[in-house]
């Protein structure tokens, strides 16, 4: 049987989803979720084969539940994106149901899973998921501290430092670790605020106090914070475009 979860803030979506599943005999719905919080505890006690995953979710998005996950599942998203954003999708072969959900449109997702689901997709559905977040502009930041998950609004990063296979999210309230690569925060952080100024450091353009020159052509700035990062040679001439040195 294939475990299926449905994770929707609507009642009405949740509805729609569980009656057009209901005949599917290989299918069996094993939770129910109102949102991102509660999406992601039961799929890491169900471990479903597949979700079906609102994007616009209040607390949660449907983006940011997928990125605290241990193990990305099987997703089908259901969304009421605009139609430059469905493009996006289809760009990206991200499976996807547009509110009002059709029953033709339902069948045709579950077919294409179906056609994948002896395969393993999950690897190349977290690839693409990737390339659509990365169209967005990033306001806050999720991430796993233990069991807890804190939510980091841009404006509270200080600077953003890499640390082997993550990222460290430097705060006033302390740093957090992030799974995820400095070039997805350089290409999703607002560009105006955000300077990747050295391969290992991208930082936050109000919070420099001071820039002093240092050997072979870098830099070091000192923070509002008094601490201190490095500047390379071209993160300092990105750095001069944007505050007007």
């Amino acid at each position: 049987m294939i475990k299926t979860i449905i994770i929707d803030d609507e009642p009405l979506a949740r509805m729609v989803i569980a009656e057009y599943l209901q005949p599917q005999e290989d299918i069996e719905l094993v939770a129910e979720c109102g949102d991102g919080f509660e999406g992601a505890k039961m799929i890491q006690q169900m471990r479903p084969d597949l979700i079906f995953l609102d994007i616009q979710m209040p607390k949660l998005t449907g983006f940011e539940m997928l990125e605290i996950l241990d193990e990305m599942p099987n997703v089908i998203f259901t969304t009421a994106f605009d139609e430059f954003a469905i493009k996006a999708f289809e760009k990206n072969a991200i499976d996807y149901l547009l509110k009002p959900i059709s029953k033709n449109r339902f069948e045709q997702a579950l077919t294409k899973f179906r056609n994948n689901h002896q395969g393993n997709i999950t690897k190349e559905t977290s690839a693409k998921l990737e390339a659509v977040r990365e169209e967005e502009t990033l306001e806050r930041i999720v991430v796993k501290n233990g069991s807890q998950i804190k939510i980091i609004p841009v404006q509270q990063v200080l600077f953003l430092e890499a640390y082997d296979d993550y990222v460290k999210i430097h705060t006033k309230d302390g740093m957090f670790l992030k799974n995820k690569t400095m070039s997805s925060f350089e290409k999703q952080l607002d560009p105006k605020q955000f300077v990747r100024v050295h391969r290992s450091f991208i930082a936050k353009v109000d919070q420099l106090a001071k820039i002093e020159p240092m050997e072979k052509e870098s830099y070091i700035a000192t923070l509002l914070t008094g601490e201190k990062i490095n500047i390379s040679k071209s993160g300092y001439a990105r750095l001069k475009q944007i505050i007007g040195l």
